[in-house]
């Protein structure tokens, strides 16, 4: 094969915990006789509140085929590579197994928001059947680093101090210091604004906590919040993250041919379209600086140092496009989307990324992921 498939989950495959029919045929189209799969295939989800391994057991069991966690890609997947916080006291939000999450990425000394809370209980003061009987004070807590992993439980807690961490430079209890800009990283995974699960109507995603986090911070400080990095769909460091697990997928089954097109396979235009379009342009440009540099043009700058940092533990893009599927079986729905004349879409993509409306524009539709598994089959003369 000389393709690779990327899977959304929630509303391609899954709603919540019920499988959509599709899949199950789909799957069984991309299985040979042994079992293997006959072309490589990474899940790329946005949800963040397990660990791989649970991820895959789970798909496993829906969709009827045997799926390793090496398949997997969660919204945290690309922090592995971040390993100048690993040994740092970092605060997690979200929920599930945060401390095993965390630890699983290669974080040494997590501190869930439920730790905090117990060491700080002055500053959750919102909920009054919550306040503390006992006062204390520990001053033990030094935070040099936040990570959302994804939306909490209780929004309000998790607000109150993420808030707090930020205005102290990590000190937590202590008086806040406005001038003290910008504040300690902040890393962020998964913008969803919503998400699709078993009710009608879509549901509050991360990025909708993200939205509330930003506003409460400008409007106490006057300053915008800044991200270290920002990943999940749409951001170009998840694609290519995704583009590492696939070739490494060919690598080990010895396939030679190089991996030319990538079919991003999603329910959710701003995220899934947005984010494959997105990568596509990133691999165009990427293509045409390549031709450049063949005709004498010098390297840009940031090319010259992409051994630094994070970059150095992805290979070089080695696609040659990505191509965004949208199925209608999720958040997007053909009957709910604007005729002639009704206005435009509006851009539920993060703060951080310029709406573009033709980034929007998916390269096909189909009904269901096994629609979609079809048309690449036949677009690819893919023949098992």
């Amino acid at each position: 094969p000389s393709f690779g498939f990327l899977f959304d989950i929630d509303g391609v495959l899954v709603r919540g915990r019920t499988p959509i029919p599709a899949a199950r045929t789909a799957f069984q189209k991309l299985l040979n006789p042994q079992g293997q799969f006959l072309v490589p295939v990474v899940f790329v989800t946005n949800a963040g509140n397990c660990l791989r391994q649970k991820k895959a057991d789970q798909l496993s069991h829906l969709l009827g085929v045997p799926i390793s966690q090496d398949q997997v890609m969660m919204s945290h997947s690309p922090l592995r590579m971040f390993k100048h916080y690993h040994e740092k006291c970092v605060l997690v939000s979200g929920q599930g197994p945060l401390l095993d999450i965390a630890q699983d990425l290669g974080f040494c000394q997590p501190i869930t928001i439920d730790t905090l809370r117990e060491k700080r209980p002055l500053l959750d003061a919102v909920d009054h059947d919550r306040r503390p009987n006992v006062l204390f004070h520990d001053c033990s807590v030094a935070l040099t680093a936040v990570v959302l992993f994804g939306e909490p439980v209780r929004w309000e807690t998790s607000l109150q101090l993420i808030i707090d961490v930020l205005l102290t430079s990590g000190y937590p209890g202590n008086p806040y210091e406005q001038e003290n800009y910008p504040h300690i990283p902040v890393l962020a995974c998964n913008m969803d604004l919503m998400w699709v699960a078993e009710a009608q109507s879509p549901r509050f995603g991360h990025g909708t906590f993200m939205v509330c986090l930003e506003n409460i911070y400008k409007k106490i400080t006057g300053k915008e919040l800044k991200y270290e990095v920002l990943m999940g769909k749409p951001s170009r460091l998840t694609y290519q993250y995704a583009e590492h697990l696939i070739r490494a997928q060919a690598l080990q089954r010895s396939w030679e041919q190089p991996i030319q097109t990538l079919y991003a396979v999603g329910d959710n235009v701003m995220t899934d379209v947005y984010g494959a379009n997105l990568y596509n342009r990133f691999l165009q440009e990427r293509a045409g600086r390549g031709r450049r540099r063949r005709a004498g043009d010098p390297a840009p700058c940031a090319e010259r140092q992409v051994g630094l940092g994070w970059q150095r533990e992805l290979a070089c893009a080695a696609a040659a496009r990505c191509s965004s599927v949208l199925v209608c079986t999720g958040v997007y729905s053909p009957r709910a989307q604007p005729g002639p004349g009704r206005g435009h879409p509006v851009f539920h993509g993060h703060r951080d990324f310029g709406f573009e409306p033709a980034l929007l524009q998916p390269d096909h539709v189909v009904p269901d992921v096994d629609a979609a598994v079809d048309l690449v089959f036949q677009l690819e003369n893919f023949a098992p």
